[in-house]
């Protein structure tokens, strides 16, 4: 008698050409993540051969329950690492039947603006540093700590290696090579100051495929720790008091800024982008307000200020930017529950688009 893991690793290529493409979408909470299966007659490495398919809207807080309809346009493959073989991973947004982006869908409003010409000219680059905190399932209180209680301060692990500093290691290797395998962008992964937190990096990336990129890595986690029994938390700050939270540093940089006088173009960028403070915290996230409090490697959140290598800053430039005279920036700003199809085109809007 087969074992339930034989039939889930059955290599599908031996007996048939069809294969299985799960669609991945965003539900109604914005971070909510949805996918459902169906077969395909063979392998497709194109998202516009792709059918388009539907789901109840009802369900997901994303329409009524009398006109239920949500249309999903496939829009990036990845390799599935679950299934393997020729099975993938179909990234979509969604649509109302008549072809109208639902107000849930904002991939389809970041697109308009990677496509601009003057966007394209600049070739945008982003690198996505996505925190995350690992919970036990019965009581989400962080992964390898005491229930009810803490563990020791914070100090011995960001990046540290050992039974009482690092937990959940297993998952985060487990998703980092799945990633890898799938084909995303993934550049880095590390512990996190707070113990139970971790980080990977997406990137560098152009324009919108940095969102699709780091959705799929998003969707693989979940995944992953689902099959782990642990709880994935995206809130930016999941515990009170003197621990770190969660955010999502966005690293960007346009072809002005990595060319020769690039440094000039930064400063220009990071003054458009402090005259646009107010808009830029008010998409980056929710519950940002506990975590950008001045304190744990944060600006106030009704602060905005700039330095080169100060971690206390709303958007900091690197050491070897200032030196080189070129390079880029990171918006330490967004919180780790934000979207990425927002948080990049509004940064490439306001940096390249907007006029004061």
């Amino acid at each position: 008698m087969s074992l339930l893991s034989d039939l889930i690793n059955l290599d599908l290529s031996d007996s048939t050409e069809k294969i299985i493409a799960e669609y991945i979408w965003v539900g109604g909470s914005g971070m909510d993540i949805r996918s459902k299966g169906r077969t395909l007659s063979g392998p497709v490495s194109d998202p516009s051969k792709l059918p388009k398919w539907n789901y109840d809207g009802s369900s997901t807080g994303q329409a009524p329950g009398e006109d239920s309809e949500v249309i999903l346009y496939p829009q990036a493959i990845f390799k599935d690492p679950f299934r393997r073989g020729n099975n993938i991973l179909v990234i979509c947004d969604t649509y109302t039947p008549a072809g109208e982006p639902i107000p849930t869908n904002k991939r389809c409003k970041a697109a308009k603006i990677f496509s601009h010409p003057d966007v394209v000219a600049e070739v945008p680059w982003f690198g996505l540093e996505q925190e995350y905190t690992l919970l036990q399932k019965d009581v989400k209180w962080p992964l390898g700590w005491p229930i009810g209680g803490y563990p020791g301060p914070q100090g011995p692990y960001y990046c540290g290696a050992g039974v009482d500093k690092a937990f959940g290691r297993d998952i985060v290797d487990a998703h980092y090579k799945a990633c890898l395998y799938a084909g995303i962008n993934i550049s880095g992964i590390n512990g996190e100051v707070m113990p139970g937190q971790w980080e990977f990096q997406v990137g560098p990336s152009v324009g919108i495929s940095s969102g699709d990129e780091l959705w799929a890595a998003r969707y693989i986690l979940e995944r992953i720790t689902e099959v782990a029994g642990v709880v994935l938390s995206f809130d930016p700050k999941p515990i009170q008091g003197d621990w770190n939270g969660a955010g999502a540093h966005t690293n960007y940089s346009t072809k002005s800024m990595r060319n020769e006088g690039g440094y000039e173009v930064i400063k220009k960028a990071i003054e458009k982008l402090g005259l646009r403070h107010r808009e830029h915290i008010a998409a980056y996230g929710e519950g940002n307000e506990r975590r950008l409090t001045g304190r744990h490697e944060t600006a106030d959140i009704n602060t905005f200020k700039w330095g080169v290598a100060n971690r206390g800053a709303s958007i900091r430039v690197g050491r070897d930017t200032e030196k080189e005279g070129k390079g880029y920036f990171e918006d330490r700003r967004p919180a780790s529950n934000m979207d990425p199809y927002v948080v990049t085109s509004m940064i490439a809007e306001t940096t390249i688009l907007w006029k004061p």
